[in-house]
């Protein structure tokens, strides 16, 4: 595509802003289709995916503009019900584009596995019995994995921990590296650790009890970076130099206090997990991986760092991102299928350097606002459009509700329907 800016998209109807994608996107006809169709994911399609499924649940499914990484533009799909989510990272996204847009990369996709062996009886010889085995434990898992491994993926290494438990038993684990190619691949790291078990067994002594993924999946990072001139962060009164100082304060705290670094990385977390859901995957396991890692020091923290140099206010991100770009979920959901098209991804791994830059934008986006105005200001304008539409009206009632809420400064359902009434006897 030749730019993701698309000047007051927001301003356009929903069909108007459809055939705007379909023209900048090049979509085809089915592509418009699955855009398009009031029920995205058929309930045969829903009955094979859960169990006792009754119907299926609808959200939100918008796209993030302005988004440029590695030098080339990007629309950004997004599932999400949260108002200001999309706009934030939007905004945040033209923001960085005065400094050249994000810098993003992600590692090939080495999954953890891990064998707990308990009851052993001497867990130092254990380890170097193992250590002993590493190459045909290797192998095994090769043999075990011929798929992957005729796709240039399959076992990587083996390493073997020590554990203390809260009893005082110290357990052995073996971790089996896997790259799982363009797979999340938390059934194939299952298999193959479930595979593994006995021979891992028979070396080291003990008793088999965990043969499980690990969804700390620190093998399998990504990474986003953005360098952003201080003019183009001046916001409500404050200079672009005040601005970055203040946004640098902000992030001073997250890096230092768990009661702020939760807050500060779960609207990290807004952003990637909207496309997570638009694309398919398992958001949840990114969730618990992104926070084990914010804690990998033993303290919880930032998963940002925010620094200023030259003029520019610098970030970066580094998470584990274990995603996917293949499987049933990609194969049997249209408007997955869609998003990937419309993200123009090539691999998983593009598909999680694109999902850290989302993660960045989004940490940008609500540090401005909370150093200058607040996050209050904007979220309230646009959760007062659900607030009008809650209460009853629609249409141009809608608008006018929505714009006295703001003004009254109290956008809550109950003065929604006081308004509305009020408007409705003046009538």
């Amino acid at each position: 595509m030749s730019s993701s800016r698309i000047p007051r998209f927001y301003d356009l109807t929903v069909e108007e802003r459809r055939q705007r994608l379909a023209e900048v996107l090049e979509l085809g006809a089915e592509d418009v289709a699955a855009l398009t169709a009031a029920d995205a994911l058929p309930l045969e399609v829903a009955d094979i995916m859960v169990e006792n499924a009754v119907g299926t649940f609808a959200l939100p499914f918008g796209v993030a503009l302005n988004f440029q990484v590695n030098g080339s533009d990007r629309v950004i799909p997004m599932v999400v019900e949260e108002p200001s989510v999309i706009a934030a990272a939007s905004n945040a996204a033209l923001v960085a584009r005065a400094g050249g847009g994000f810098v993003a990369e992600a590692d090939p996709g080495a999954m953890i596995g891990q064998i707990q062996l308990v009851q052993v009886p001497d867990p130092g010889a254990a380890v170097e019995r193992l250590g002993a085995a590493r190459a045909r434990l290797l192998a095994a898992a090769e043999e075990l994995t011929p798929g992957l491994c005729a796709r240039g993926a399959g076992p990587r290494d083996v390493e073997v921990r020590l554990v203390r438990s809260p009893r005082g038993e110290t357990m052995v684990v073996v971790h089996i590296l896997l790259d799982t190619g363009d797979a999340m691949g938390a059934n194939a790291v299952n298999s193959l650790v479930e595979a593994l078990a006995p021979m891992v067994e028979e070396i080291a002594g003990g008793v088999v009890c965990l043969r499980i993924l690990s969804n700390l999946a620190d093998r399998r990072l990504a990474r986003a970076a953005v360098r952003v001139p201080f003019h183009a962060l001046a916001r409500a009164g404050f200079s672009g130099e005040e601005v970055a100082e203040r946004m640098l304060y902000a992030w001073e705290l997250a890096a230092s206090c768990p009661y702020r670094a939760a807050t500060h990385n779960k609207g990290i977390m807004n952003g990637i997990d909207a496309v997570a859901v638009a694309t398919g995957n398992d958001w949840r396991a990114i969730e618990a991986g992104a926070h084990a890692y914010a804690c990998r020091d033993g303290s919880y923290r930032s998963l940002s760092e925010w620094a200023i140099e030259d003029g520019h206010l610098v970030g970066a991100l580094e998470l584990p991102m274990a995603v996917s770009t293949v499987g049933p979920v990609v194969q049997s959901h249209p408007r997955v299928r869609l998003a990937l098209r419309m993200m123009q991804v090539s691999d998983a791994r593009d598909l999680a350097a694109l999902m850290a830059a989302v993660g960045l934008a989004s940490n940008l986006a609500a540090m401005r606002a909370l150093a200058t105005e607040g996050i209050q200001k904007g979220h309230m304008a646009l959760h007062a459009r659900a607030v009008s539409h809650a209460a009853g009206a629609r249409g141009a009632e809608a608008e006018q509700l929505r714009r006295r809420l703001i003004a009254d400064g109290e956008v809550k359902i109950g003065r929604a329907r006081e308004l509305l009434r009020a408007m409705g006897s003046s009538s």
